[in-house]
């Protein structure tokens, strides 16, 4: 039977990576008090959750103003990845959501499991308006930070060099 784990509110959120650019693996990690939840994303899904986040906050702030609204969660500043570092499960497919009564956002976190054959664990992050606000620069940050990528095939560039198709390998 699959688990739903509730973290509303979290009290630490960030994205980040463990390894050296090219080998890094990405994780999502949340906090409620002193349960920490990690978990294994890609670093397509950490982009895409940067952009994600950016156009849900722009369609609240079309919809649900932040006028007269107060938030009494903290804005974090800290935002590594806290130890002891165990991923309870690799992420698949990720949701977002909004609750104009909390006027919380909420991530859902799915496993990555074969969901025909079985239902998957998940974990929900609720976080305020502000603090979704802090993480994109940083997610944005994490995802930038690793190999530069080829202005001819877009693809990252390794340490030891780089075959670019469009180039047949040719530098």
């Amino acid at each position: 039977m699959a688990r739903h784990i509730e973290l509303n509110p979290v009290s630490h959120f960030t994205v980040n990576t463990v390894g050296p650019p090219g080998q890094r693996t990405f994780y999502i990690q949340g906090s409620k008090g002193p349960d920490t939840i990690s978990l294994i994303i890609e670093k397509q899904q950490a982009a895409m959750l940067a952009s994600s986040f950016d156009s849900l906050l722009d369609e609240l702030a079309r919809k649900f103003p932040p006028v007269g609204r107060e938030t009494s969660e903290e804005v974090w500043t800290d935002l590594r990845l806290r130890q002891p570092l165990e991923a309870l499960f690799r992420a698949g497919r990720m949701e977002m959501g909004y609750s104009e009564d909390m006027d919380r956002l909420v991530l859902v976190v799915y496993e990555l499991v074969d969901e025909e054959v079985e239902e998957p664990n998940a974990v929900s992050f609720w976080m305020s308006r502000e603090q979704v606000k802090t993480l994109i620069p940083h997610i944005e940050e994490v995802v930038q930070s690793g190999r530069p990528i080829c202005g001819n095939c877009g693809q990252p560039i390794d340490p030891e060099g780089h075959f670019c198709p469009k180039r047949n390998g040719h530098r």
